[in-house]
């Protein structure tokens, strides 16, 4: 037997299972609530069993209804995703794009991708450098928008999220056998490493020495989890094999970091704009790249 799975009576059936009520799950999508029960009823008639476990209170999945969730989340995802991409006009020209390696790695990819995906015609260029070398590009007029890192002190507008600067170690460290603490630190051209990292070593009375700079992440990374020294290092890049050292094991935080996107004022235009839309949404957390 065929399973009728129309699209309408997956789209009610998520929206029941979502809120939970029939009552909300109708106003969510513009209907009656006796046209939502109805098409419930039609669903599980075409499913041959229950899919909502009825009570005082709302209503509930039954086991056939939870392995249907994930599979009508994906149909209506897709469909969703094809009526903004069908009624999108596509975009054309240059968006030049700065973004730090802590973040090249993870969330920025995926929204790159998508917004190609969208929009082939843009000719995309990418710039992977530390935050004080792209707001400089950004100044210079060679880059369009920027993904960087301010310190929390500096006010900002357009923050994506905060991503405190920490001190981590390969979880094996033992920190009651150095004295002075070996420090991995960033070349410090912008004194932030001074001002900061250092800093909030010295406010807590922490003996160390820089035994280590480099100027990529890779760098920093390497040295934390080999247990070479501790490393200042974005909370969100921490790798598996180490871990955030805390006011517990001695250490404070060093700076609450925002993460922002700064675009060039000198420079805009509907591609650059979509991008930087695309890269606002990538920050949310849940939300679908589209």
């Amino acid at each position: 037997m065929t399973v009728p799975l129309e699209s309408d009576l997956l789209r009610t059936f998520l929206a029941v299972a979502e809120t939970g009520n029939v009552t909300r799950a109708a106003e969510r999508v513009g209907r009656t609530q006796s046209a939502v029960s109805m098409q419930v009823r039609r669903l599980e008639e075409g499913v041959g069993e229950a899919l909502f476990a009825r009570g005082p209170r709302g209503v509930a999945l039954t086991p056939r209804g939870d392995q249907l969730l994930p599979y009508a989340r994906r149909v209506v995802g897709l469909l969703d995703e094809t009526a903004v991409a069908i009624r999108t006009t596509p975009l054309d020209g240059p968006v030049r794009i700065g973004v730090p390696e802590e973040w090249g790695q993870t969330i920025l990819p995926r929204a790159l991708a998508a917004f190609a995906e969208r929009h082939p015609a843009v000719e995309v260029t990418v710039r992977s450098a530390t935050s004080v070398k792209q707001l400089a590009a950004l100044d210079q007029d060679q880059l369009d928008l920027v993904v960087a890192y301010v310190p929390d002190r500096q006010l900002e507008h357009d923050v994506l999220c905060v991503d405190p600067t920490v001190w981590a170690a390969s979880v094996g460290y033992r920190l009651e056998d150095r004295d002075p603490v070996p420090v991995a630190l960033f070349n410090d051209e912008s004194n932030w490493c001074s001002r900061f990292a250092i800093a909030s070593l010295q406010r807590y009375g922490i003996r160390y020495r820089v035994a280590y700079t480099s100027d990529t992440l890779a760098g920093l990374v390497s040295v934390a989890s080999a247990g070479l020294a501790i490393a200042s290092l974005s909370r969100s890049v921490i790798p598996s094999d180490c871990r955030e050292l805390t006011a517990a094991d001695g250490f404070p935080p060093i700076d609450a970091s925002r993460v922002i996107l700064k675009r060039n004022p000198r420079r805009s235009s509907a591609a650059i704009l979509g991008m930087a839309e695309m890269i606002r949404k990538a920050f949310q957390p849940g939300e679908p790249l589209r």
